[in-house]
């Protein structure tokens, strides 16, 4: 007999199969030794009281052996002779549109800009290191998109675009652990996230795709309103139906798309700094104890919002555990984001906190890319605050809220290093403000969290894209030019590695229905 059953218990109980295994026995009234296999279904926990629990949603199979596989087989067929589809991007979207197209019997082409995984690493090491960004491989660009250094973070309010598990069972078939399976707010981690994209990418490749590296897409090849294909900086042209998974930082992909009318709207972004604690002050105040997580419990981390003069604050990218990392995709910017080993083990939490940017606010309601000017023109002004390299402008957290410059700064995760800097001098005063009011009252809801032994690093300007590129809800399609299937965070309808990855699929999906 299989019998599913939910049990709270302590995080000890949690943690030792033993115990669970005889909490599960005394919930479903049966003895510890009917029960031949224990499977976890879903894991969460529960911190809004003093007492800590976790809730396990449980499978007990009872004298019966467990047959069923935790990870389905997925079957890529051979489309060497397959119909010809351009993906422009290997990033959430670009991979799994890649994948799906595979599963419907087309041939990917994927085209990126940037490196394979194993050179990234090289690169990033170099920029910091010595600073160095190269404008095609960075924390943002290459293989695996931003995510595959960024953390590897796959929770997603987006359940409603997609099958969620889906996308979790096929990052676990290329090597992913199960345990995204189970958890409530699953996580890969930075470390383990390369060999996963590898994997995928060797799929690719073997069912017949191509995967083209330091491949920058310059233009669309455009005939009567339609896209043939696409043109690379080196010259090369590659024809048919194009997925376009960018990105949200190709700003040059924007711009082109701009130059050859193709049409583009303004969005909602956010902008704002990256925050960082020590994570033991983060287990204290969010597991109500001096003694913080104990030997049982994962590093907290949180989710605030707040609202401010009609614009929300709030956290995003929440790392606990983990570091603050240069993501500036040109050289003469400064711009952070956050990243967690699997482990998240680190002796810092941070994350982003950002404030709502509507259109109207800065006139961009008739001029598409002027969003991006404005990203573009906080991050300069960053990097000439924080002495003109990757060292990133920082202020001790009360000090900012308090309008006050900081003397000295806490140690931090960020490699580059910082340099102390008057945020509250040179953002923008509608940005600050906000800041400092939403800080505020993230205190009031979490006490302790506004103190100085925290500080903030600017600027966090890569949250969302300011540009969507606008297309039919049914078919995918671009609204006024066919065969361009605009698709993840670049397209303005997704952000995150599980929405990117649906809304690929989803646009390999409308593709091949087209396409017969």
């Amino acid at each position: 007999m299989i019998r599913d059953i939910q049990l709270r218990v302590s995080p000890k109980e949690a943690a030792t199969a033993e115990l669970y295994t005889k909490a599960a026995a005394r919930k479903a009234g049966i003895n510890t030794n009917q029960i031949t296999h224990v499977r976890i279904l879903k894991r969460s926990v529960d911190a809004r009281q003093r007492t800590i629990w976790i809730n396990l949603n449980v499978r007990l199979y009872i004298n019966e052996e467990a047959t069923d596989d935790v990870v389905p087989v997925f079957e890529y067929p051979d489309v060497h002779e397959g119909k010809q589809v351009v993906i422009v991007g290997a990033g959430p979207a670009g991979l799994f549109a890649a994948l799906r197209c595979i599963e419907k019997g087309l041939k990917p082409i994927v085209l990126e800009r940037g490196k394979k995984v194993a050179e990234r690493k090289r690169d990033i090491a170099v920029l910091n290191r010595s600073h160095v960004v190269d404008p095609d491989s960075n924390y943002g660009f290459g293989e695996g998109g931003a995510g595959t250094f960024s953390d590897g973070k796959l929770y997603t309010r987006s359940v409603k675009r997609g099958n969620v598990k889906r996308i979790l069972e096929v990052l676990c078939f290329h090597g992913a652990t199960t345990d995204i399976l189970i958890d409530a707010h699953p996580h890969i981690g930075t470390d383990k996230l390369p060999a996963v994209i590898t994997n995928i990418r060797a799929t690719i490749e073997n069912a017949g795709g191509k995967v083209y590296f330091s491949s920058k897409v310059t233009g669309l090849i455009l005939e009567d309103n339609t896209v043939k294909g696409v043109r690379t900086h080196d010259g090369n042209e590659y024809m048919g139906p194009v997925i376009l998974a960018t990105g949200h930082s190709a700003r040059d992909v924007y711009r082109f798309l701009d130059q050859s009318q193709v049409l583009l709207e303004s969005k909602t972004f956010a902008m704002g700094v990256r925050v960082e604690h020590p994570q033991e002050l983060i287990n204290q105040i969010q597991y109500h104890s001096p003694k913080g997580r104990g030997d049982y419990l994962p590093a907290a981390s949180y989710a605030l919002t707040a609202q401010v003069s009609e614009r929300g604050v709030y956290s995003f990218c929440m790392c606990p555990g983990g570091f603050i990392v240069p993501s500036a995709t040109s050289p003469g910017e400064v711009v952070v984001n956050g990243m967690s080993p699997s482990l998240r083990n680190s002796r810092w939490a941070n994350s982003g906190i950002v404030v709502e940017v509507r259109p109207e606010d800065i006139g961009s309601d008739s001029e598409p890319l002027k969003g991006l000017d404005y990203q573009e023109n906080l991050e300069k002004e960053a990097f000439e605050s924080g002495g003109q390299t990757q060292v990133a402008p920082a202020q001790r957290l009360d000090d900012f809220v308090q309008n006050r410059h900081s003397k000295s700064l806490p140690s931090s995760s960020y490699v580059p290093g910082l340099l102390s800097s008057p945020l509250h001098e040179w953002l923008p005063k509608s940005i600050r403000y906000r800041l400092q009011q939403g800080f505020r009252q993230f205190d009031n809801k979490t006490r302790g969290f506004l103190t100085n032994e925290a500080l903030i690093a600017g600027v966090e300007s890569r949250t969302s894209s300011p540009v969507r590129i606008p297309r039919n809800r049914e078919t995918f399609e671009h609204v006024s030019i066919k065969n361009l299937y605009p698709c993840g965070e670049g397209s303005g309808y997704a952000g995150g590695i599980v929405s990117s990855a649906m809304d690929g699929e989803n646009a390999a999906e409308a593709l091949a229905a087209r396409m017969g």
